[in-house]
């Protein structure tokens, strides 16, 4: 018996079938079918694959998207010797919610404000070892349930558009370059660099117009967003066509409508645009319950023979329903004799399905398959730990500072700590990884060491619930006669979450009273403010208020918040000088957001945003200061190509640090549309204290057209372009200046539709 034989029948046997060596079809031996063929080309395997499948075993295989008992896996086909396959895994920032531990890297807006796509790219490799090696073993035992996949539901690219959106901490910002960049970075990493097979297939989600809102003002699984063409394509779209160019086997369709029509129904959007204009070769998948809600909350459509048609002609591969035993594409083969659909069309659609199984080592010998390694033994390793801890050091935004971090004379005589968030792990965030209490360290945790004595109260009488009330007494005991005090507050699930979205953008309960309370009781002893949280809060009291030294936004650090606080505290490993940025705009007034539910940009992120925030996007300060200067670039170039500059940047401080690079353009002639202002490109760079070194960057074609009559243009006239640590022209300024410079484009070029 062959060794390819061998593998089959214990993958037949793992699958709860026979495979008897000699007996062809009936008796489970397809060692010698085509798709088995490793020296295939993998069309040819695929193709195989697909022309054997009836309409009946494919509509199978295209309902079953995984999500609880009903909804998947895909099952098994005994006849071809194929085993099932569960597509359902969360893996955002580490093996989400999947059996058994992993490594709970932060949440992704705190990758983020990182602004450092290797970082990303670090912790998506981390990320795909362990989905695969987790998965692997979930194979070996026959386990295919909820979340044991090598394919993922992840990343989420939809543009912040809004502060109050429950679903904003699974992003990565409100700027498309900085998404996209992310995107690609994360796409990248998960997936591995073999050239045969896939670590663990990518997907990125969700296509589109999925910003907002998810319960607060209307449903999200009837919402209809109207999005104009301009703002589709230089807003909303770019970051998923960046995501198709790294490489990603995975779209997800939104809930919504875009335009009046349904996204999993939208054939523009999933074929005509994604397709067609961007060569994707993968599969769309739905969100869960979202082909059904075409029918319970759109009413586009009456029948699940209607649906199934127009989602499969649409472009949609495969159904994630909502646990349904008989889910809406289980009508798929009376489409196909109904004539709505063809069976070409099916057979183009289960295509992708197979494809990437193929590439993930399914159909071939695991020894040809370096991932095939991978185990449980690759999970929650110690190097897995540690960049855990430099991804949170990362992400942290230095957001005010009057000079007392980092911290010095230790160790203080006593600490002062209160809040709801200072002493408890669930500062992960939603959608997290189920990381062991023994790798968790909290505020309470990181501050300990540094006082002979450590006065602790929560303040707040039910700390998961939003903080509904809070004990003044406990708090003021707490907070006094001490050195220093912190105060930890923030959102967490409760106050923001997926269905969960804020009315408002106030702390949650009686938080800002228990802050006012520290305030108050404090007198000349400084606090620093720790904000666990994704979109912005009202803080400009505490912001204006002297007596609060400092405001660090933590996002959700997840496992390794306190470890990474204390460094960030005390600067005492190299990394730990803040240079996270904000990835959005914080609005200094509430008023200043336009309704939820209008999807105009006009008013919407720095690009479109009026009037004066409290925060900037790509504001953040830092333990030392940097000097740009000596920017050298061309005064004049052609049109379709790009701008090749560089600049100098000095490390004018006395600590070693990184600092993030960002390169602004902005139109001079061009009116709306066209945003005020535009990211070009950024960077992360370690600069010693002292050193000066030359920072090299391209403004690439793409940067500066404009969508114009159905196209992308660029177009002739003057281009101002500004490079520091901060946008220009803001008021309020980080730890370095700006340089500007300008230059003018000659002719016009048509970069196409994309």
């Amino acid at each position: 018996m062959s060794r390819t034989t061998v593998f089959l029948c214990l993958v037949c046997a793992w699958n709860g079938f026979s495979c008897i060596s000699g007996e062809k079809k009936s008796n489970g031996d397809v060692s010698d079918y085509p798709f088995r063929n490793v020296s295939l080309p993998w069309d040819e395997r695929v193709d195989d694959i697909v022309k054997r499948l009836t309409v009946e075993e494919m509509q199978e295989q295209m309902g079953r998207g995984g999500a609880g008992v009903l909804g998947g896996p895909a099952p098994a086909i005994p006849r071809l010797g194929i085993g099932p396959y569960e597509w359902d895994s969360e893996c955002l920032r580490g093996d989400v919610q999947a059996p058994g531990s992993a490594t709970a890297f932060p949440q992704a807006l705190g990758l983020s404000a990182a602004f450092s796509t290797d970082l990303m790219f670090r912790v998506a490799e981390a990320t795909g070892v362990e989905v695969r090696g987790k998965h692997n073993d979930f194979v070996k035992q026959g386990n295919y349930g909820w979340h044991t996949s090598a394919s993922c539901f992840a990343p989420m690219i939809n543009i912040m558009r809004d502060g109050r959106w429950g679903r904003n901490q699974e992003l990565f910002g409100e700027d498309p370059l900085l998404a996209g960049a992310y995107a690609a970075a994360y796409v990248k990493g998960l997936q591995g660099n073999d050239t045969r097979y896939l670590r663990a297939s990518s997907g990125c989600k969700v296509v589109i117009a999925y910003s907002g809102p998810d319960n607060i003002p209307v449903s999200r699984f009837g919402f209809n967003a109207i999005v104009s063409e301009e703002d589709l394509r230089m807003t909303l779209l770019p970051p998923f066509r960046t995501c198709v160019e790294a490489g990603t086997y995975n779209l997800m369709c939104s809930y919504n409508r875009v335009n009046g029509v349904p996204s999993c129904a939208n054939k523009r959007l999933l074929t005509d645009i994604i397709r067609g204009e961007w060569g994707f070769k993968g599969y769309v998948i739905s969100d869960q319950g979202a082909i059904e809600n075409i029918i319970n909350y759109h009413h586009y459509l009456n029948n699940s023979v209607d649906t199934v048609a127009a989602c499969v002609n649409a472009g949609c591969n495969l159904e994630l329903s909502s646990n349904l035993s008989k889910p809406v594409f289980f009508y798929l083969a009376d489409a196909v004799k109904q004539g709505k659909v063809t069976e070409d069309t099916v057979r183009e659609r289960v295509r992708p399905l197979f494809y990437t199984r193929m590439r993930l080592g399914e159909f071939d010998p695991p020894e040809m398959n370096a991932y095939s390694k991978l185990s449980n033994a690759d999970v929650l390793t110690a190097e897995h730990k540690a960049l855990a801890v430099e991804a949170a050091m990362k992400s942290f935004v230095l957001l005010k500072n009057n000079g007392i971090l980092p911290l010095r004379g230790m160790p203080f005589d006593t600490i002062g700590v209160v809040g709801p968030f200072a002493n408890t792990t669930q500062i992960t965030g939603d959608y997290s990884p189920y990381a062991p209490d023994s790798v968790k360290t909290t505020v309470l945790q990181a501050v300990s060491g540094m006082a002979r004595n450590v006065q602790f109260a929560q303040g707040c009488d039910q700390v998961n619930d939003g903080c509904p009330s809070f004990d003044t007494p406990s708090v003021m005991e707490a907070l006094a006669h001490t050195d220093i005090n912190f105060v930890a507050l923030g959102l967490g699930v409760k106050g923001e979450s997926e269905s969960n979205d804020r009315p408002d953008t106030e702390l949650t309960g009686m938080q800002r009273q228990l802050l006012q309370v520290a305030i108050d009781n404090t007198k000349t002893t400084p606090i620093v403010l720790l904000l666990f949280n994704a979109g912005p809060v009202n803080i400009t009291f505490a912001d204006r208020d002297p007596r609060v030294a400092a405001i660090l936004e933590l996002f959700y650090p997840a496992q390794a918040a306190g470890d990474a606080l204390r460094h960030v505290l005390l600067n005492d490993v190299k990394g730990a000088v803040p240079a996270g940025r904000l990835p959005y705009t914080w609005p200094l007034l509430l008023s200043q957001l336009p309704p939820m539910v209008n999807y105009s940009m006009q008013g919407r992120t720095y690009r479109y945003f009026e009037g004066e925030p409290l925060y900037p996007f790509g504001y953040g300060l830092s333990y030392t200061t940097f000097e740009y200067s000596d920017l050298t670039a061309p005064v004049l170039v052609s049109a379709g190509q790009s701008l090749k500059a560089s600049i100098q940047l000095t490390n004018t401080g006395t600590l070693d640090a990184d600092e993030v690079v960002q390169v602004y353009i902005r139109w001079r002639d061009a009116t709306l549309p066209a945003p005020k202002l535009q990211l070009a490109w950024f960077d992360r760079v370690f600069v010693a204290a002292g050193q000066r070194l030359i920072v090299s960057f391209n403004i690439e074609p793409r940067i500066m057209a404009l969508w114009v009559n159905n196209g992308w243009f660029v177009k002739p006239g003057m281009m101002d372009f500004f490079c520091g640590g901060q946008q220009p022209f803001q008021t309020r300024n980080a730890s370095s200046n700006v340089v500007s410079s300008s230059f003018k484009i000659t002719g016009t070029k048509y970069l196409g539709r994309y």
